[in-house]
């Protein structure tokens, strides 16, 4: 370590205390704490120190770390929100509530946590981490963070609209589909009883609607009460492209449960819009039924595309993919054999000698138990009397099911010369996207759940910082995927499949740093949540010398070549 001058060209040259290190063969420098601010003397007796001299008692301690705070994850995170301008986005004028906001978000990547918590994490006295010291936060309280929440809905419109400017333009995909949280408490007046997607069956929930680019990048999110059909979120956001968005002209995906034809009627077509989404089960059974889809199509193919009287001015994209037909068919089995078992016990408990089951309604009750937990009554003939119990298979039945098996329709309104077959398959399953976000906001890494807030516009605010943590996420992931077990050929990953029906591949090089746990460079693979601990070791320690000790200065710990590698990819310095 050396102290050195620096000249700034209208103030006084600035006093740094820097290390060199080689890289590569070549000498660097690296900052360690700014001096400036030091009078002459207590500079002049560092150097002192640092040139091996003696200028204080054997017995007193050189240097003392007074506090150590976890600051590389920190770095990571808020060097890319300032990078991609997120910063700007929240507000292009900067103020308490802005930092308070960023902080929230950082702190949902980094330990997802309640408002309360996470004021004690901010403030200097209890800081989790370097983050609040960084943003100059001081003394932050729950009261204030509630207050920046409300100032971020009030923001929420012109925050999208200016992700919308960034990531979509006319013509574009948008990819659409909603999720549900369950809700602890009952106060939340949007919390209400609905069809729950985390299985939670009978306690209330919330839905939001979360709407992307075509690469997966979250650009708006909306929240609903938790009885709202998924259908019925659509309309809002037609509304929203068109009117807040300006886009004149996208294509909306989304799934066969979201985009009906009432849907398409009312909402998407009537503004305009071009639709990618897939039939249902009893719509694809009407084509076979009528002839317009015959399964010998499949015979020397896998995709093809067709038009039905039933769909005027519609293309479907029919597909079958031999390796979800064989799933299909084992999980049906297995569900099938495990209802019979349960069955033959009832069966067996009716027939026994001592104390039989008698009475059609115990019967009754004890059957459709069995049959409610495994879904698949519609395959069994059950005849129930008062001394008796029999069922059968419904064979013609399974079978007609089975002829289906792995068999998908795609329908859109797009043309064949605007989007083949090929890239209107690869298009729907781009809601591929939409699904790993909402894993990486409800559970994998931001946590979305449990919601501590009663208000329906805290609740809304909650849900949109969580969308706001996800997109600094997902840009951070994008550059640190060379790290990460993260496919980043996915060119070559795409050219290894057989077709696009066919199940996705990895490319040999994602296969090797997989199996080999290794990077091409040598270093270990991380999961995006394990690099963000290893960043974390990187520490910012305040540190006071016995010849300064009422002028503390900052060092940081020297980063590993991991730490090094990761901040290099994300263009973050310390």
């Amino acid at each position: 370590m050396y102290i050195e001058a620096v000249p700034n060209r209208n103030s006084p040259p600035a006093i740094l205390l820097r290390e060199s290190y080689r890289e590569n063969g070549k000498v660097r420098k690296r900052t360690l704490c700014n001096l400036s601010g030091w009078p002459v003397a207590y500079i002049e007796g560092l150097r002192g120190v640092l040139k091996g001299g003696t200028v204080i008692p054997a017995e007193h301690e050189a240097f003392t770390v007074i506090r150590s705070l976890p600051h590389g994850h920190v770095a990571a995170a808020l060097g890319t929100a300032r990078r991609i301008g997120l910063d700007r986005i929240l507000s292009p004028d900067g103020h308490r509530y802005r930092d308070l906001i960023l902080a929230l978000l950082i702190g949902r990547i980094l330990d997802p946590a309640s408002k309360l918590a996470a004021a004690r994490a901010l403030s200097p006295a209890t800081a989790a981490s370097s983050l609040g010291e960084v943003l100059g936060l001081g003394e932050v309280d729950e009261d204030e963070l509630y207050q920046a929440l409300d100032w971020l809905l009030q923001r929420q419109p012109a925050i999208e609209a200016t992700l919308a400017k960034r990531h979509l333009a006319n013509g574009t995909l948008v990819l659409y589909d909603v999720s549900s949280s369950y809700m602890e408490g009952r106060c939340c007046p949007l919390a209400k009883r609905g069809y729950s997607r985390d299985g939670k069956k009978g306690t209330l929930q919330i839905i939001y609607g979360l709407l992307c680019a075509p690469d997966g990048c979250p650009i708006a999110i909306e929240v609903f009460e938790g009885n709202t059909a998924d259908p019925m979120t659509l309309a809002g956001q037609v509304e929203k492209l068109k009117r807040r968005f300006h886009l004149d002209h996208v294509v909306m995906v989304g799934d066969r449960g979201l985009i009906t034809q009432a849907r398409i009627t009312e909402d998407i077509a009537s503004a305009g819009l071009d639709w990618i989404t897939a039939l249902r089960a009893p719509a694809i059974r009407a084509l076979l039924d009528s002839g317009a889809l015959q399964l010998s199509l499949f015979d020397q193919r896998d995709m093809a595309s067709i038009t039905a009287p039933d769909f005027p001015n519609e293309r479907l994209v029919v597909c079958r993919n031999p390796d979800l037909a064989t799933e299909r068919a084992r999980k049906r089995e297995d569900l099938l054999a495990a209802t019979e078992r349960e069955l033959a016990r009832i069966q067996a408990a009716v027939a026994r000698r001592r104390d039989p089951l008698r009475g059609s309604a115990a019967i009754g009750l004890a059957v459709g138990a069995v049959i409610n937990k495994y879904k698949v009554a519609k395959h069994f003939d059950l005849n129930i009397a008062d001394t008796a119990f029999s069922f059968t298979r419904k064979t013609a039945e399974i079978a007609a099911e089975a002829a289906v098996d792995g068999v998908y329709v795609i329908r859109t309104s797009l043309p064949a010369e605007t989007f083949d077959d090929a890239t209107t398959v690869r298009s729907y399953k781009s809601l591929a996207c939409v699904e790993r976000a909402f894993r990486c906001i409800k559970t994998v890494d931001l946590h979305v759940r449990p919601v501590y807030h009663w208000l329906a516009d805290r609740v809304r605010a909650h849900v949109f910082l969580c969308m706001l943590a996800y997109y600094l996420e997902w840009h951070m992931r994008q550059r640190l995927a060379p790290m990460l077990f993260d496919d980043t050929d996915k060119e070559t990953a795409e050219a290894l499949r057989a077709s696009v029906v066919a199940q996705a591949q990895r490319s040999p090089a994602a296969v090797t740093k997989q199996t080999t746990g290794q990077t091409e460079d040598g270093l270990p693979v991380h999961s995006f949540r394990s690099l963000l601990a290893d960043l974390a070791t990187l520490v910012r320690n305040t540190v006071v010398t016995a010849i300064t000790p009422h002028h503390p200065l900052t060092v940081l710990t020297r980063p590993t070549p991991v730490q090094h590698k990761a901040l290099t990819l994300l263009g973050v310095t310390l």
